[in-house]
């Protein structure tokens, strides 16, 4: 008799045990929409449509870019030095960072990332804004692009 109450007071211990736990959980971040496009004018280097996709985990946030730059030499898996700034609503910028990058065959479209940053909860972040929104170092060769468009169909919103 004693055995069955022993396991029956484990069985709810543990039961309750999930339940605290999943009532503690962190809830997981969303980024709306996951990703966007805007145009891009990096000067001599061309420009035109560039895809930008957003992740969220918590407070830390991810952005991916292609681009429509291409670059003229093949380049090697992260070894473009990449800044990408957000302009945010209502003042401020937010900055991602990363030197990632896939090996990228000679003529083919810059894609770079994820770049990393920190967000805060209602953040609405847009590369549209005046001033450098995409900075790029390719084997010591600076390539700034403005972006001339806003993001659509809109900013990041992060959770």
């Amino acid at each position: 008799m004693r055995s069955r109450s022993t396991l029956g007071a484990v069985a709810v211990l543990a039961g309750g045990l999930a339940a605290a736990s999943l009532a503690f959980a962190p809830t997981a971040a969303a980024v709306s929409p996951g990703s966007a496009t805007a145009t891009y004018d990096c000067g001599t280097w061309g420009g035109g449509s560039a895809t930008l996709v957003a992740t969220q985990n918590g407070t830390a946030a991810t952005i991916t870019v292609t681009s429509a730059v291409t670059t003229p030499i093949a380049v090697g898996a992260d070894q473009i030095n990449a800044t990408l700034t957000m302009a945010k609503a209502g003042g401020g910028t937010r900055v991602f960072t990363g030197k990632k990058n896939p090996p990228l065959a000679g003529g083919g479209s810059v894609v770079i990332g994820p770049l990393s940053g920190t967000v805060a909860s209602g953040d609405s972040l847009n590369s549209y804004f005046a001033g450098v929104a995409l900075k790029m170092v390719i084997f010591g060769v600076t390539v700034n692009c403005d972006a001339v468009t806003s993001q659509s169909p809109g900013p990041f919103v992060f959770s």
